[in-house]
């Protein structure tokens, strides 16, 4: 079975997307996740560029990480030797196993952007390969804009690829810097290096441009190439680079390439979104194998097909890239959707009462809620439906007032009285909204009882107004997140007045929370 190594560049690469900001702190926390994962090459930065990769590396040679690091540098500039050039010389000091040398391939940057004779280009890339086998290192190279220099001129851009095999290059990788290729393209190209080139091994670097970077990279391992570059998440410069997350399950589920273990190909969802997390960036629900949606059913048809043989809708199963089915509650659902939902939260759904959940969510939602997103507010019918379940707390009134008072701004109070047992709790408090406001009042009226909720803390409020039909008012629908430590959840509330909506989210919130951190009072 033929081996596919991973080369990540999120650290690099990835990083250039521009509402990515990396600290060192960032940059190390990954790199420790990356390896951990098994990732074979893990790219991370470009030394000597800027103070932080500077601080990076050398912080990273302490790091003695299960995976080879590879610093990223261009070959030598024009008419300078090796030992002359600053970028070389940053790249030899970095310490990392591997170093990847960007280098041109294609006659018309040479000439115009480089601005330099194709030959002295060509003696660029072989000293610089060349002088850096000599300190030791492992070299990838990068042959940029590979794929426009074969179409444009196939003998300069082979040339280019002979210059640093003949230098002693490990790894020639194809670049597909411009990310508008077609999988055909790419795949006739790479076989046509394969063929000319026998007995070296190839990669495969590609942008997402036209939407094909994880095709086309696809299309050049069916070619010859062993080594694909790629990021976490896809992300990248422009619109990104070849998302490693999806190639990894494609190559090893779908073409039956060894990449890695089964066990980690396991902790792709986590790492998938711990990343996304480290960057500071919303996961992609709808991303392909590791979002919230990619096994998530919203149809009755389906979610009855999938309860019997899961195969039907799904095209793996999710336990292999560490996700999991579920499905979505809408007034699209049948039954088997409130079954299978109750089934993950642990809770056995009989016939009758998943029918007269269903019912009410579907005249629910014809009010304005939406339940795809508030799994909370789904669970929390579960429970109400059952004869031994008893709400936590019961709300007598709430009073909101908001004002603008010279000098102080916007001031928003809110008064609440909730019944906690046979004991009526009445407190007050302010906030820089009216929900805000609500929502500490509840939370204060409560805490005395359940201190459990003293690690409760909103976290996202959404808004949408809903258009109203002829002659009536239009209705607000509220979703409300909130944490407590490493657990999430949302809850919805519909109401002609945007406060009494959000009353419903935030009572939703704080009597899930109760279900599920224990109401132990």
């Amino acid at each position: 079975m033929t081996s596919i190594f991973l080369y990540d560049t999120t650290l690099r690469d990835g990083a250039q997307r521009e509402d990515i900001s990396l600290s060192v702190e960032d940059k190390l926390t990954i790199a420790h996740r990356l390896a951990a994962f098994g990732m074979h090459y893990i790219e991370c930065g470009w030394p000597g560029s800027n103070p932080k990769d500077a601080d990076f590396f050398a912080r990273a040679k302490r790091m003695n990480l299960p995976a080879r690091l590879a610093a990223f540098g261009r070959t030598r500039h024009a008419n300078c030797r090796c030992e002359d050039d600053a970028n070389l010389c940053a790249l030899l000091d970095s310490g990392t196993p591997a170093v990847t040398l960007v280098g041109k391939s294609w006659d018309y940057h040479v000439s115009h952007v480089l601005s330099t004779t194709l030959d002295e280009n060509l003696a660029m890339i072989r000293d610089s390969v060349a002088w850096m086998k000599g300190q030791g290192r492992e070299v990838v190279f990068d042959a940029e804009h590979f794929y426009d220099g074969f179409l444009a001129n196939p003998d300069y851009a082979l040339a280019s690829l002979r210059a640093a095999a003949e230098a002693g290059a490990d790894w020639l990788v194809l670049c597909e810097t411009n990310g508008g290729k077609l999988p055909w393209e790419m795949e006739a190209i790479t076989r046509a290096v394969a063929a000319h080139l026998p007995g070296t091994k190839l990669g495969v670097h590609c942008h997402n441009d036209s939407g094909c970077a994880v095709a086309n990279s696809l299309a050049a391992v069916r070619s010859g190439a062993t080594m694909v570059q790629g990021t976490i998440n896809g992300y990248g410069e422009r619109v990104g680079n070849a998302d490693l997350v999806s190639l990894l399950p494609n190559l090893q589920l779908k073409m039956g390439y060894a990449v890695l273990p089964d066990e980690k190909l396991r902790e792709l969802t986590g790492l998938s979104r711990f990343v996304a997390e480290v960057v500071n960036l919303k996961h992609d629900d709808h991303q392909p194998y590791t979002g919230h949606s990619a096994f998530a059913h919203k149809g009755g048809i389906h979610v009855a097909a999938i309860l019997k043989a899961p195969d039907t809708y799904q095209h793996i199963d999710p336990e292999q890239v560490g996700n999991e089915m579920r499905s979505v509650t809408s007034e699209l659902s049948g039954r088997g959707n409130l079954q299978l939902q109750a089934r993950r939260m642990g809770l056995d759904l009989d016939n009758d009462t998943a029918q007269h959940v269903l019912g009410r969510i579907k005249h629910l939602e014809h009010e304005g809620f939406t339940f795809e997103a508030a799994e909370a507010s789904v669970e929390l019918m579960f429970h109400r439906l059952d004869a031994d379940y008893v709400r936590p707390f019961e709300l007598l009134d709430y009073f909101v007032i908001t004002e603008r008072r010279h000098g102080r701004g916007l001031l928003a109070e809110a008064t609440v009285k909730v019944k906690v047992g046979e004991v009526v709790k009445f407190t007050a408090a302010e906030g820089n909204g009216p929900v805000n406001a609500l929502a500490t009042a509840l939370q204060d009226a409560l805490v005395e009882a359940y201190p459990v909720l003293r690690t409760v803390h909103l976290t996202d409020y959404k808004v949408r107004i809903l258009a109203g039909s002829a002659g009536t008012a239009a209705n607000t629908r509220v979703l409300i997140d909130f944490q407590s430590g490493s657990e999430t959840w949302t809850t919805v509330g519909a109401n002609a007045n945007i406060i009494d909506a959000s009353w419903r989210a935030l009572s939703d919130s704080m009597e899930y929370a109760l279900v599920r951190l224990g109401n132990t009072m």
